[in-house]
């Protein structure tokens, strides 16, 4: 059913016929946002992209020129393509400190390790890792994408995701059929999958006079062709594996949003929007889009890194400031930590 339906038939019920389409076309921009932002790259990747449009400017190129930032400036950050930040300069001294945001873009999924690719009983298979509080049945018997990022020799990137167009094929975790599973069953959720029973089953075509791990071979040959990879690639590669598909309208009536992520990308989204809106405030208005909440906000683009305060630095460093100027930014600041709210479950 069409945008157009749902926003007539909600019309009869509630809101102005307006009001009732500005709703519509918010959703349906999370949806495409969540259909983009499988990972925390391609996250960081979208709100660079969207701010640019918006015509904010790279922090650090203008902090390498030394440029003055005035009331009105638009300006990004970007963190080891995995976190990122906007900020809006606002007309009161930075000293008075900065109104924030904070979000992630990261979240629970199955990460493939260094050497992954093995042959087992016919089939070809990869191991994996879970990241973040995962429930690990969940994870088995349902088509899975894998989204990566391979550096070659030399520092070529390439990026790979196999599984979201729907004519590629897609990977699964195999689970134990109801009537071999009575062992399986007597467990307790928790123990019922566990984390290294979570390899995906990726192949199980033999390649043609191979006298050993013909079925590994041929999944080799499928990704250097396609994708001009080889099995040492994998050591200087970032593959994750998330749920295949797209976003989709749930509910009968289309009134609720089923999709991978949402923790927490609908903060990410609603921030974004926050501050791509954003114009000439009083304070300077901000937004973090930070990696590894899911597993402590550790690692150098974790909020718990010093990327706050380092960003900070370079804004007081172009609006005039000095040391102190700094520490009274900070020291001045209200930051709202945005994380995923529940409506039910």
């Amino acid at each position: 059913m069409s945008q157009n339906y749902f926003s007539k038939l909600y019309s009869s019920l509630w809101g102005t016929q307006n009001q009732n389409e500005q709703i519509m076309k918010f959703a349906e921009g999370y949806k495409d946002f969540l259909n983009t932002c499988k990972t925390e790259r391609e996250t960081a990747a979208e709100i660079v992209r969207r701010a640019r449009g918006a015509g904010f400017r790279n922090l650090d190129d203008l902090y390498a020129a030394g440029t003055k930032l005035v009331p009105g400036d638009k300006v990004y950050a970007l963190r080891q393509n995995k976190a990122a930040a906007l900020f809006v300069i606002g007309k009161k001294d930075l000293t008075e400190g900065m109104h924030l945001l904070a979000a992630h873009g990261d979240a629970p999924r199955l990460d493939l390790r260094p050497n992954p690719l093995y042959e087992k009983d016919g089939f070809a298979a990869m191991k994996t890792h879970y990241y973040g509080g995962i429930k690990k049945y969940q994870w088995v018997a349902q088509p899975l994408a894998l989204h990566g990022t391979v550096v070659k020799k030399g520092g070529r990137h390439i990026d790979v995701v196999i599984g979201e167009d729907e004519n590629d094929p897609v990977v699964y975790i195999s689970d134990l059929p109801v009537h071999l599973s009575a062992k399986q069953r007597e467990k307790s959720m928790e123990e019922g999958i566990a984390g290294e029973d979570l390899n995906l089953i990726v192949g199980s075509v033999p390649l043609q006079d191979a006298s050993d791990v013909p079925v590994k071979k041929f999944i080799l040959k499928l990704l250097k062709d396609k994708y001009d990879l080889e099995e040492k690639d994998f050591v200087s590669a970032e593959f994750e594996v998330v749920p295949a598909g797209k976003a989709r309208d749930a509910g009968l009536d289309g009134s609720l949003i089923a999709s991978y992520a949402q923790d927490d990308r609908i903060c990410v989204y609603t921030a974004l929007n926050a501050v791509l809106q954003t114009e000439e405030p009083e304070f300077t208005a901000g937004a973090f889009f930070v990696d590894k909440e899911e597993v402590g906000s550790q690692g150098n683009s974790g909020m718990n890194s010093h990327y706050m305060e380092n960003l900070t630095a370079r804004l007081t460093a172009l609006t005039g400031g000095d040391e102190r100027a700094l520490r009274l930014a900070l020291e001045n600041s209200m930051l709202l930590s945005a994380d995923v709210t529940l409506g039910y479950d």
